[in-house]
């Protein structure tokens, strides 16, 4: 039994909640409080269709059909009917985990009380929460406007016993699942079919996973570029916070604190104080305002998803039986803007790293060119930057921002639309990109410290250094490098890289991060 629990919709949900629930560490459930304003939202549904009133989406058509009355008869199969409709999603399954922060995200906006879902909905979907059975839902369809319309109907056929889960590590029909765990589908009242494929949930979940990811990727960063600075014997001096007070960004003054932390306490630094380089190429002087930048773009991203993540992006609003509003708040407009942002800014994490690559090739600095004594024979690193350039490249090619279109949809009732959707799948391409660029910087940059022994780097540098030897070794000669290329990304892409050196950091008494704590992951 999970000793800690989340309350749906009394508590905030963040990032991290987000993650602990979907990862099965926390328990999420609903108080006293929350099954009250769920009864109360519904009662106000069900009021309406008893009085005959006519409400948006409660007894009537939907999109460009909301001017076409549904009986009160029809009011029920009309929601089921609308799960059925919408379920045109194509492509490959999203991952498990993105569907099931789907599903908690929608608890989250449903049990607030403005949706007018049977309490027994949100019970059954908590149940898939629970027991891990995962719907299956495609990863294209979505526009981004009156909600993730496709993937969340995809997401919600379990509940009438309709598509496909994943449950076990098998991809099995619903129906059976459910049968087999004592089950039967829900029959869905009035508005429920509507309030579960109306909300942001698809783009949120996308979104809540790259909050994670990038930011792992933007400490990663650091780390490794300090590596490189150290192996390159570049200087610390562009890290001095006098100058970047005068230049006072937030993201630059702490990857300018970083970098000072990283590197305090290294002998390699210590041996070249007099060497007579004026100044280091961009790529090592400027990571503050580069790495900076891009912890800018991160916390604006994060600062918003904090806020979907607590709010209701139904349509209509119902505030009780005769007030209900039709809105505009299932737009992903919000989200879409801020992730093609995010994705511009963790591809040139990936950009500035490639250029660091290509400086520990050159044999500069008393370095051997391409990072190995006998070349000729041996192509030594120069092959795994070849990868760096196409990644590179191919996440620029990632970078048209997709909010930047609109195309019409229901016969112009939806005439702008987000595509907020597909900013959010992008923005994770990127960064699986980017956490293969990293490694191969880390790879290339702790290859370079070799040639600098006797000495050694700080201490944090060191204890980098030796969690990639524990998985990758020195490369006296040529070998398939692409073995070493997907060791090193695993250790990013499991966060036990960032994880280890924080962990030294801490045993050390360096708090990198201090003072900077809204740029923490929350």
């Amino acid at each position: 039994m999970l000793s800690k629990s989340f309350f749906y919709g009394t508590q905030q949900l963040t990032v991290q909640t987000a993650l602990l629930l979907a990862a099965g560490h926390l328990r999420g459930t609903l108080d006293e409080a929350a099954t009250r304003r769920v009864r109360q939202s519904q009662e106000a549904v069900q009021a309406i269709v008893d009085e005959g009133r006519t409400v948006y989406g409660i007894n009537t058509g939907f999109g460009i059909l909301a001017d076409t009355p549904i009986s009160e008869g029809d009011t029920r199969l009309l929601q089921h009917k609308i799960l059925q409709s919408h379920s045109v999603g194509v492509g490959a399954p999203i991952p498990a985990e993105i569907a099931k922060l789907m599903l908690i995200t929608k608890v989250q906006a449903l049990v607030q009380g403005y949706s007018g879902v049977q309490l027994e909905t949100l019970e059954r979907i908590i149940w898939h929460i629970e027991n891990d059975v995962i719907p299956v839902v495609p990863e294209k369809g979505s526009v981004g406007a009156s909600g993730d319309l496709a993937p969340l109907a995809h997401l919600f056929l379990p509940l009438i016993g309709l598509g496909e889960v994943m449950y076990k590590g098998a991809r099995r029909p619903a129906a059976e699942v459910l049968r087999e765990s004592g089950l039967g589908p829900i029959s869905l009242g009035p508005k429920e079919g509507l309030a579960l494929i109306n909300g942001t949930q698809f783009i949120l979940a996308f979104a809540i996973k790259a909050v994670q990811r990038m930011h792992n990727c933007l400490e990663a960063a650091d780390i490794i570029g300090a590596m490189s600075l150290e192996a390159l014997t570049g200087t610390r001096a562009p890290f001095d916070d006098r100058l970047h007070q005068l230049r006072p960004y937030a993201g630059n003054r702490l990857v300018a604190q970083r970098l000072r932390g990283l590197l305090e306490g290294s002998e390699i630094m210590q041996s070249h104080v007099d060497c007579g380089r004026v100044q280091d190429p961009y790529s090592l002087r400027c990571m503050p305002q580069v790495h900076g930048a891009s912890r800018n773009a991160w916390q604006h991203l994060a600062d918003l998803v904090a806020i979907e993540a607590n709010s209701v992006t139904d349509n209509p609003i119902v505030l009780d039986k005769d007030n209900t509003i039709s809105g505009g708040n299932f737009h992903g407009q919000p989200l879409a803007l801020p992730l093609d942002y995010a994705c511009f800014a963790a591809a040139e994490i990936g950009n500035i790293s490639d250029r660091r690559c290509y400086l520990l090739l050159e044999g500069k600095w008393g370095l051997p060119l391409l990072l190995m004594k006998d070349v000729g024979l041996n192509s030594g690193f120069m092959i795994p930057q070849y990868t760096t350039a196409a990644l590179v490249t191919e996440n620029k090619t990632l970078c048209f921002p997709a909010s930047a279109d609109s195309i019409p949809t229901s016969l112009g009732q939806e005439d702008h639309v987000s595509m907020g959707s597909i900013s959010g799948r992008k923005v994770n391409q990127v960064l699986d990109n980017l956490e293969s660029i990293l490694a191969i910087e880390l790879l290339s940059a702790a290859q370079a410290l070799e040639f600098r022994r006797p000495l050694k780097s700080s201490p944090l540098i060191e204890c980098a250094h030796g969690y990639l030897r524990q998985f990758v070794g020195f490369a006296a000669e040529d070998r398939i490098f692409a073995a070493d290329i997907n060791a090193a990304q695993r250790i990013i892409s499991d966060f036990s890289f960032v994880a280890q050196v924080n962990d030294c950091a801490a045993k050390s008494g360096i708090v990198l991060n201090e003072g900077f704590e809204t740029f923490v992951l929350q």
